[in-house]
């Protein structure tokens, strides 16, 4: 019974975990998609069109999702999340 009790909470807090997940042009986020949202304004301003030209420098890994999902798709804007939520900078 107890086992019971403690897997059933375990799924609860993965559940709970999984559904606050944040994503930005479909990349996940670790954080509040900042980094994301940088990567797209900046590949927006050097007007990016191959996902070749996004730079991949040390961990910036968000930075270089965000250009990416410039690349894929660049109307999508950088001030909100995939589910519409706003994006702090």
């Amino acid at each position: 019974m107890r086992i019971a009790v403690i897997i059933g909470g375990l799924a609860i807090f993965i559940l709970a975990t999984d559904a606050r997940a944040r994503e930005f042009g479909g990349y996940e986020c670790s954080d509040n998609c900042s980094g994301h949202a940088a990567g797209y304004r900046w590949a927006e301003a050097h007007s990016i069109t191959s996902d070749a030209a996004c730079p991949l420098r040390g961990n910036a890994i968000s930075f270089y999702e965000g250009c990416l999902a410039y690349v894929e798709d660049p109307y999508r804007g950088a001030d909100e999340d995939d589910d519409g939520d706003e994006i702090d900078d």
